[in-house]
């Protein structure tokens, strides 16, 4: 298994815990569907009434879709197949709140996940960037996903500097992405603190609350997310070509801020 779920049935509370720390907890299609499977069961599973989602390790929190992934595609330009659009809690139907707890890196596809969640808790030494354009790709879904929680600049920074840059635990507290920041390694405790007392009051109100938060953003999320297989249709260099400029990607440390 790549994913470990454990429950405390006292506090009401679950922990997911993406379990591929030799990946950099990158999402693998097994993972993905062991993602799927948990959110359904807790939809159903009334002991548990909010959730942390994080990552094994201190080096990344998810690094998204693995690399090694093969994911075969329709022949039309207007069907594409993307594995990370059903990943996440609410694509999952799971209106249960979902605390994220970041350790390390988070990137790409983590977004997918980070996006579906309530709201984020880091440690110190997490950082935040999409590498899509340094590799010739469109950054279409985590672009939208994340315009959603930070800043227009900030994201079109993000986005557009690609691997060159990236965003501080502490810059992405400062812009609104992250809501708490605690020392390095804390992230979890905190995470399951904060939804330790979510799960203490009455269930129905909280889900309703989740589901109102989430409807405040849906439909402008809806239409984005239609254009998004056109727009990666005509911008990404086709695989070969994206796999040589990873394969040569620059050693030098990126800028953090």
């Amino acid at each position: 298994m790549s994913v470990r779920l454990d429950t405390d049935e006292v506090t009401g509370v679950a922990v997911v815990t993406l379990d591929r720390p030799a990946r950099l907890n990158a999402l693998d299609l097994e993972t993905v569907r062991e993602l799927r499977d948990i959110w359904h069961a807790l939809r159903f599973d009334d002991a548990v009434r909010a959730v942390v989602l994080t990552g094994a390790g201190q080096r990344a929190f998810c690094t998204g879709l693995d690399r090694d992934a093969v994911v075969p595609q329709p022949g039309s330009p207007y069907m594409q197949d993307d594995p990370l659009l059903t990943v996440g809690p609410k694509a999952n139907d799971l209106w249960k709140p979902v605390v994220a707890a970041v350790e390390g890196m988070a990137c790409g596809g983590a977004f997918y996940l980070l996006g579906e969640c309530e709201f984020i808790v880091a440690g110190a030494d997490a950082v935040f960037f999409d590498p899509h354009t340094a590799y010739g790709m469109v950054s279409a879904y985590e672009s939208v996903l994340l315009a959603q929680r930070m800043p227009y600049g900030e994201v079109a920074r993000m986005m557009l500097l690609g691997t060159a840059e990236r965003i501080s635990a502490r810059r992405a507290f400062d812009v609104g992405l992250v809501s708490e920041l605690t020392d390095p390694g804390g992230a979890s405790a905190a995470a399951v603190a904060c939804a330790a007392v979510v799960a203490g009051y009455p269930p129905a109100g909280v889900q309703g609350t989740v589901r109102a938060l989430w409807a405040a953003k849906e439909a402008a999320r809806a239409m984005a997310f239609a254009q998004a297989p056109h727009l990666i249709s005509l911008g990404n260099l086709p695989t070969g070509e994206q796999a040589e400029l990873f394969a040569g990607r620059s050693a030098a440390a990126p800028r953090v801020r």
